[in-house]
Order: structure tokens, then C-alpha cells, then sequence
């Protein structure tokens, strides 16, 4: 019954998580449409008031007339419209279901017991779970300083951009290497999304509130905080289709168990970025296709990675080892091992390393249903699923963090089977 309150919970917060990230992101993206939309004022009396652009825009069935003051207006309305809500609830809706998921199961989702490195492969569960907050919060702190001190007074934002590309880099190699292949991808976009929340939490929202403040004591505000906010803000919305991605990732095995998954992830992270460069100067009047181009070949070289071998090399898994899939012969000898023949052979593999978890009613604590609903625990299961079961096994996706200690011989045996 406590498992099936876990997941009632993980549905719920999924939901708000998904929600708030929708109102949050979709209205990042239009107010830097709007920003990057405006045209100077063509009333004199909107010159006069200070008027810096603005736009016309129909939608609904109704007109709206947007427009921004280039310091402040004569006047505050008592109605000012704030936006951050939606930002810490799609953070704190994150991590929320990071700990329901991740860090309530720490051994069989955040440890890599195949990492290379010897102290992440024997992390136990508690010590993953504080190198996992611990990342996050070293992922900010590093990013933060980046700003302050390559350009603090934002005159050097190209330099602090080409520096921040380079740290999401190390974040995805320093990922993949100490946690398992789903969770590093995971946290890799966990990074972006808290550098986001907090940029509006430090610093776009107390920037803003301090403007505020002057405006109504008759002192002229600040341009820095603007500059800062203005700086953040840019930050956050390049990280937007990144860290969508990343989230979305988990669904997609091929991305996270091959060897070279912080490279893939590096190169999603930077398709997302120039994608969204084309737009954000499509609505200041630029067309450059270039953009997205790149993003789309960024892609492609991805594609071209994170390809599965052939027949006759072998294939990945996490955490960098591989199990040759080209013997004929191991699989001809495997045949006879089992008095049933391959078919037995390969359940018997299943039963013992699959079926806690892909059964109708799940022996593991962590599920009260069989994962994506796939059920090993007949024959007749197993061939339905013959491919999709081959593909996970061979790419070293599953077993999941190899909890039940599936065996090279194992491995090889599903990869080289033929149903």
C-alpha cells in the first residue's frame, strides 16, 4: 500500500511539475518575444513619457498595445504584475519528485556501479544522495561566480557566455561519470533548472524589487539591477530547450548508456541553445537560418554517436564496459544449455534478473507495477517483447544500475539471441 501511495504521489507532483514548467518557460519565451519585438513609439506623447518600444498584437479576438519605459514611468499602478511563482514551484515541484523517485531509491537510480571511477562505483546510497545535492548546489555556486566575476557589470557577457558553454560541459563528463547513465542526464538538466529558479530568486526578482522601491521614494533606480536581471533572463531562456530535453531524456535509453553519453548530452545542450537563438532573433527582425541549421547538424552528429553497432561489434553499456554481440557460437552453445532451448534459456535469465520488477504484481519495493508495463514472467511475455528486451539488455540500460547482477555471459547470451 505504501508503494502505491508513492506513486499516487510521483503522479501528482509529475503533474504540477509539468504544469508549472509550461506557464513558467511559455512566459519566459513570450516576454523575450515582446522584449525583442518592440519598435520606438510613434506618438509623441508615449516619446515624452519615456516610452522606450513598444508592439501591437492581436490575439483572442482582441488588439493589445504592449509597452516598455526605457527607466520608469511618472507613475507605479498598484496592480504591478510579478512573475516567479511559477518559477520556484517548477523547481521545488522538481526536486520534489527527485527525492521521490531518485533519492528514496538512491542505489538503483543515482549509483554507477560501472564507473571508472572507483569511488563513485562504491558510493553507497546516502553518500549518492549528498554527492547529488552537493552537485547541485556546486553546479550554482560555480555558474553564480562565473557572472560576478567575468562580468559583473555586463560588459563581457560573450566571454561569460563561452565560459558557461564550457562549464555545461564538464557538468555533463563530471555527470556521466559518477552517476548512473538516467540520472545523470537528469542531473545534468537538474544544474540549468536550478541556475534558472535561482537567477530568478537572487537576482532578477530583488533587482526588480529594488527598482520598484526607488521609483516610489522619487530616486532614480539603479541600471545595474536592470543589466543584471536583463543578464539572467538571457541566461535563462538559452538553458530552456536544453533542459527540456534532458528531462525528457529518461524515456530514451540510447541517450544515457552509451560511453560517450556526456558527449551526446553536450551536444543536445548546445542544438537546444543555437535553436533557440533563431527564434530569439527572428522576433527582433533577423531571419538567420544558420542558427537552426547547426542545431539540426549538432543533432545529427548525435544521431551518428549514439548509433548501436553492428552485428558484429560490440555493444555499449553503462558505464563503459561492452559484451561482444558477434558470436554465432555462444549462441548455438547457449541453445543447449537448457533442456527447453533458447526460448527457456533466455526466460530463465529473465526470471532470475528481471521479474522482481517486470511482473504483474512486483516482488521490488520500488514498483507496485511491472515498468512501462512490460511483463517478463511468461514465455509467451517475453517474446512479445523479444526486441525491446534484446535492445535494453545489450545497450547495458537494464537491468537498471545492474541492481540484480546480470552477467557478461548473461548479456551476451539475450543480445546474440535470435527469437
Amino acid at each position: 500500500m505504501e508503494a502505491y501511495f508513492l506513486d499516487f504521489a510521483n503522479l501528482l507532483l509529475r503533474w504540477l511539475h509539468v504544469i508549472a514548467a509550461v506557464a513558467w518557460i511559455g512566459e519566459s519565451i513570450y516576454f523575450v518575444m515582446l522584449d525583442n519585438s518592440l519598435r520606438p513609439p510613434k506618438a509623441a506623447e508615449d516619446q515624452q513619457k519615456g516610452v522606450f518600444g513598444e508592439m501591437w498584437a492581436v490575439h483572442g479576438g482582441g488588439f493589445y498595445h504592449n509597452q516598455k519605459y526605457a527607466s520608469a514611468p511618472a507613475k507605479l499602478p498598484a496592480d504591478l504584475h510579478w512573475s516567479f511563482w511559477k518559477a520556484y514551484t517548477t523547481w521545488l515541484s522538481g526536486f520534489g519528485l527527485f527525492v521521490l523517485l531518485y533519492m528514496a531509491n538512491p542505489g538503483f537510480y543515482l549509483v554507477n556501479p560501472g564507473s571508472s571511477w572507483e569511488w563513485a562505483a562504491n558510493l553507497t546510497g546516502w553518500q549518492a544522495n549528498i554527492v547529488a545535492l552537493a552537485f547541485l548546489l556546486g553546479g550554482w555556486v560555480v555558474y553564480n561566480e562565473m557572472c560576478k566575476r567575468i562580468s559583473p557589470n555586463m560588459e563581457r557577457d560573450g566571454l561569460l557566455s563561452l565560459g558557461v558553454a564550457v562549464l555545461m560541459v564538464v557538468v555533463a563528463y563530471l555527470s556521466s561519470q559518477i552517476f548512473a547513465g538516467r540520472a545523470a542526464f537528469l542531473l545534468t538538466g537538474a544544474v540549468m533548472a536550478t541556475a534558472m529558479s535561482a537567477n530568478v530568486f537572487f537576482w532578477i526578482i530583488p533587482g526588480q524589487r529594488r527598482m520598484v522601491k526607488a521609483m516610489k521614494a522619487g530616486e532614480t533606480p539603479n541600471p545595474l539591477d536592470g543589466k543584471r536581471g536583463k543578464q539572467r533572463s538571457v541566461h535563462n531562456t538559452y538553458f530552456t530547450l536544453p533542459v527540456v530535453l534532458l528531462m525528457l531524456s529518461n524515456h530514451y535509453s540510447f541517450t544515457y548508456t552509451h560511453e560517450l553519453s556526456w558527449v551526446i548530452m553536450s551536444l543536445f545542450i548546445f542544438a537546444g541553445a543555437l535553436i533557440r537563438q533563431f527564434f530569439v532573433l527572428m522576433h527582433a527582425g533577423q531571419t538567420r537560418p544558420a542558427y537552426p541549421a547547426a542545431g539540426v547538424a549538432l543533432i545529427l552528429v548525435a544521431v551518428w554517436i549514439g548509433a548501436p553497432s553492428g552485428a558484429g561489434n560490440a555493444a555499449p553499456m553503462a558505464g563503459g564496459t561492452s559484451v561482444e554481440t558477434d558470436g554465432q557460437a555462444v549462441a548455438a552453445e547457449d541453445a543447449t544449455v537448457a533442456s527447453g532451448g533458447p526460448v527457456d534459456e533466455i526466460h530463465g535469465i529473465m526470471e532470475r534478473r528481471c521479474a522482481s520488477c517486470h511482473a504483474q504484481q512486483p516482488t521490488h519495493e520500488a514498483f507496485t507495477a511491472p515498468p512501462a508495463g512490460v511483463a517478463l514472467e511468461t514465455r509467451e511475455q517475453l517474446l512479445r517483447q523479444a526486441d525491446q528486451v534484446k535492445q535494453v539488455v545489450a545497450s547495458g540500460y537494464m537491468p537498471l544500475g545492474n541492481l540484480t547482477q546480470m552477467t557478461d555471459e548473461e548479456r551476451a547470451s539475450i543480445a546474440a539471441w535470435t527469437p
